[in-house]
């Protein structure tokens, strides 16, 4: 839930005042948070990993296509192929978190679009054909168009005639009558006329057919921010938001046992660093390395998403956030035995700081070895790109953030990884393991490795100039590999 700069003051004031609230809520009920199923060391070793087909361990890192579907009337994004293309050979990514809507895939009950979802495999098979793991989200944000958000079809908004009045921030419309009756309705927290969750759950089933067999399809975000309405807390994640979970899980295992399935808590607390009360939830597959379930939070702290910079008292209080949101994340992944991907981060990075926070935020996602998707691809002041008066697209300061030398994927379990631009390192340490096939592949940008890489403590089995791509060679036994600059860096 990002929370943008208002220059009213009484809107200010509104925002704040809505915000103090929830946070003494989530404060006070937080901290009841279900036991601990699992244990495991902190940081990329000791912890569970989604893998490839050949049993390596996928760091993924790319980002969010797009802002532009939410809005959109035929719910798709502003990308073209060659956008795409773009994307890869700038920032070497390999990961998308592509957003879908319930109301493009079920405009009327139990008639499915799949028009829309032929759109929607086009643009998957964009990204499938140059290499990237794709996860499909249901994306929501203040339930529906009809609550003057976007997510669920009209048909499954029941506001009771209750009002939702335009608000100077968009988020303040999540605590409107009208908003919080839709949600007490689908969450069944209020006796609605139909069951919206299991209606919800087949469509969600009607997705999972039409992609269970496509090969660049790693897995189903089960629902974006999810928001309990007049219930919050422990109370919504461990009752309806873990029934629907279990409710869609089981509709998705039905016609599709393999992908990945990714589950987030309640934004309005884990995305500032609070507890999450969700508890584990069985996989169909079973438990252990047969379960393919994911935990996918977000983080937005909340001083940066309430318009500040990266500097000064912000700074330190935002520091603070990012060791909490990371050791309250570890708690959740441990409890639910599931790999981390943070499904979104992200900022105006024209703030002032902006830029050192989206680098301490892929360090932080490096300590914890968790995948990243940045919000979003949308060129503007968010992204790596911005359009020209031309209309032509132009690198912003942001991509050279992005842009950073990282793993893609570790043939073994990995201990540690991360880059060290003052040193222009990257290191990466692995445990070779039973049964993984083929080399440890790495991102090296240009800009840091114009010539390719200097390997210390590991053997080369193949470097694409191209795709910036360096395979080392694995095998049983622990391996500690340092790449430098062949050559002198130029960025």
């Amino acid at each position: 839930m990002r929370l943008m700069p208002n220059t009213n003051l009484r809107a200010k004031w509104r925002t704040w005042t809505v915000v103090s609230l929830v946070l003494a809520v989530a404060a006070a009920l937080l901290v009841a948070v279900g036991p601990e199923r699992a244990s495991g060391a902190d940081g990329a070793g000791g912890r569970r990993w989604i893998t490839d087909g050949q049993g390596r361990a996928l760091v993924l890192n790319g980002l969010n296509t797009a802002s532009s579907a939410k809005s959109a009337p035929d719910g798709m994004p502003w990308i073209h192929s060659a956008d795409v293309a773009r994307e890869k050979r700038r920032l070497g990514t390999n990961f998308v978190r592509f957003l879908i809507q319930w109301r493009t895939i079920e405009p009327r009950p139990g008639r499915y679009d799949d028009r829309y979802l032929d759109e929607v495999a086009a643009r998957v098979g964009w990204y499938g054909s140059r290499g990237y793991h794709v996860m499909l989200d249901m994306h929501q944000d203040v339930y529906g168009p009809r609550t003057k958000g976007n997510g669920a079809p009209a048909w499954a908004t029941e506001t009771d005639g209750l009002p939702v009045a335009e608000q100077g921030q968009w988020e303040l419309e999540y605590v409107q009558p009208g908003t919080l009756r839709a949600f007490d309705h689908f969450w069944g927290t209020r006796r609605a006329g139909r069951n919206l969750r299991a209606r919800y759950a087949a469509a969600w089933a009607h997705v999972a057919a039409r992609f269970a067999h496509d090969p660049a399809v790693i897995g189903y975000d089960l629902m974006n921010e999810p928001w309990g309405g007049s219930l919050q807390g422990p109370a919504f994640e461990a009752g309806p938001l873990a029934a629907l979970y279990r409710r869609t899980i089981a509709a998705i295992r039905s016609v599709d046992p393999d992908s990945w399935i990714f589950v987030e808590p309640e934004a309005v607390s884990a995305n500032w660093g609070l507890p999450s009360g969700l508890p584990y939830l069985k996989d169909p597959r079973g438990d252990g390395d047969r379960a393919r379930i994911a935990y996918a939070p977000h983080l937005y702290p909340l001083p940066m998403d309430l318009g500040g910079g990266y500097t000064g008292g912000t700074r330190a209080w935002v520091r603070r956030t990012l060791g909490s949101w990371r050791a309250q994340t570890e708690r959740t992944a441990r409890r639910l035995d599931a790999p981390v991907v943070i499904g979104e981060y992200g900022l105006d990075a024209t703030r002032p700081g902006a830029l050192t926070y989206v680098a301490e935020v892929r360090r932080t996602a490096e300590r914890l070895g968790a995948g990243t998707a940045y919000w979003s691809n949308d060129p503007g002041p968010w992204a790596p790109w911005r359009r020209s008066k031309g209309g032509r697209l132009r690198a912003t300061k942001l991509l050279a953030v992005l842009d950073r030398p990282t793993p893609l994927a570790v043939a073994g379990i990995p201990e540690s990884y991360g880059w060290d631009g003052k040193s222009h390192t990257l290191a990466v340490r692995w445990e070779g393991a039973a049964g993984v096939t083929g080399g440890t592949e790495v991102y090296l940008p240009e800009r840091f490795f114009p010539d390719g890489g200097r390997v210390t403590g590991g053997d080369v089995v193949s470097w694409d100039a191209a795709s910036r791509v360096l395979v080392l060679r694995s095998g049983p036994g622990d391996h500690h590999v340092r790449i430098t600059p062949a050559t002198g860096a130029r960025g």
